[in-house]
């Protein structure tokens, strides 16, 4: 079977699958168990397909993936995230837009504690959304600071896509975790930036409000009990992995451990949310597991057809420059941003892009920030962004569809100069990762 036909096959044949509602980790499993069959030879190809499941899942360099996944459900379980976006709340004062700049501030902090994307749309989404349309904002403006703070969680780290990013490309974790920390502020600050813009431009889009009369202790106070020991959480989490003091997979045991203590230290934990945030953490972390499962096996099938290196090839006969290549990348990925999971991304480029990238001479760092940057990107764009759905769940049943597109366009935009200005000037994501 010739390789254009295999590559067809297979990246139509996991389309058609994920179009007809299968869950992504079925189709991929079910795809790859076809194309070993037909190309690993027959029998051989399902026994080879089993001992790569059985060596991928026995990888240690995974288990950050359920660790910071459980440090994330632990903290929202125990509400100690929506304590710490109140007390920030209280220290932004006397600045345009000021409840917008308040969620951009309060996700980018439960981001980095979380590293869930849903979870902090969802619990912006619920804490400060309703207070904001109650004082008059316009809903544009409540709901785009939300989701462009909620998706920063899928670049800062604890990323638990980080570490799925950097197992099935052979990319440095800890790098990679830490690579994504100044894209992240930078993201941040120009969204507090664009918000301040707009209200001084547009003042009726975020009505100012009168503040109560406040000592500064009284003021202080509830950042210094709830937004400072989380602090300290995240400066062990990523000051472990910066000073060499442990491995990522150490260094997610001590947030999950560091988050236990945050739930006991503020009495919010119990043995029911306890339960629940670990039932949370099995179902994310089994979907994953059986993605990097079958992913050894779906490389192996392309590479073995074929697929891989003609593809390599034809790419190779235009003569294209690495810079060329990488936009190639880019281009692709925000395309297929607008329709399928994230996931779903990683595994239909991984096996192509990887090859094709360490061909080009592409700093492995500099790829995957741009899979995290684009994977962002794509839980916020039209049509089936994962995030807009989620905001429209928690939003008032009159805020239709078409705003809720609206309100994070503008974000988009920032997200995609981030973007190219990590592609233009790579040391914004390199730096960082030179210093481990």
């Amino acid at each position: 079977m010739e390789w254009p036909l295999v590559l067809a096959l297979m990246l139509g044949g996991l389309g058609v699958l994920l179009l007809i509602g299968l869950p992504v980790a079925f189709a991929f499993i079910a795809v790859t168990m076809l194309g070993a069959f037909e190309v690993l030879g027959g029998e051989r190809g399902l026994m080879q397909l089993a001992r790569n499941a059985s060596l991928s899942i026995a990888n240690f360099q995974l288990a950050p993936i359920p660790l910071f996944i459980l440090m994330g459900e632990i903290l929202f379980q125990t509400r100690v995230a929506h304590r710490a976006i109140d007390a920030v709340e209280r220290v932004v004062t006397r600045i345009p837009g000021r409840l917008s700049v308040v969620t951009i501030f309060g996700g980018t902090i439960f981001a980095a504690l979380s590293g869930s994307t849903i979870a902090n749309t969802a619990m912006l989404g619920s804490t400060l959304l309703p207070t904001m349309l109650k004082k008059g904002y316009a809903p544009t403006m409540a709901m785009g600071p939300i989701m462009a703070s909620g998706a920063i969680a899928m670049l800062i780290p604890p990323s638990a896509l980080a570490v799925l990013v950097g197992s099935l490309a052979g990319i440095s974790i800890a790098g990679l975790l830490v690579a994504g920390i100044l894209p992240a502020l930078l993201l941040s600050a120009l969204c507090v930036v664009w918000i301040v813009f707009r209200a001084i431009q547009n003042p009726a889009l975020a009505p100012s409000e009168p503040l109560p009369a406040m000592t500064l202790w009284d003021r202080w106070r509830p950042f210094c009990v709830h937004v400072l020991p989380l602090s300290l959480l995240f400066v062990i989490v990523i000051g472990s992995l910066l000073s060499g003091i442990a491995t990522p997979t150490e260094s997610a045991a001590l947030g999950s451990l560091g988050a236990v203590l945050v739930g006991l230290l503020y009495r919010s934990i119990t043995w029911d949310r306890l339960v629940t945030a670990v039932m949370e953490t099995v179902k994310l972390s089994v979907m994953i597991l059986f993605i990097i499962a079958a992913s050894q096996t779906f490389a192996q099938v392309l590479s073995f057809s074929g697929a891989t290196g003609g593809l390599i090839r034809v790419i190779e006969g235009y003569d294209l420059s690495p810079l060329q290549i990488l936009l190639g990348m880019i281009a692709l990925l925000l395309l297929l941003g607008c329709f399928i999971d994230q996931v779903s991304m990683l595994m239909v480029t991984v096996p192509i892009f990887v090859p094709l990238a360490n061909a080009a001479g592409i700093d492995p760092l500099i790829l995957g920030v741009v899979y995290l940057l684009t994977m962002e990107i794509g839980l916020l764009t039209p049509p089936f962004g994962l995030l807009l759905f989620v905001m429209r769940g928690v939003a008032p049943p009159h805020i239709g569809m078409m705003t809720v597109y609206a309100s994070v366009l503008p974000y988009v935009v920032l997200k995609l100069a981030v973007l190219a200005l990590v592609v233009l000037w790579p040391p914004l994501a390199t730096w960082l990762p030179g210093l481990l």
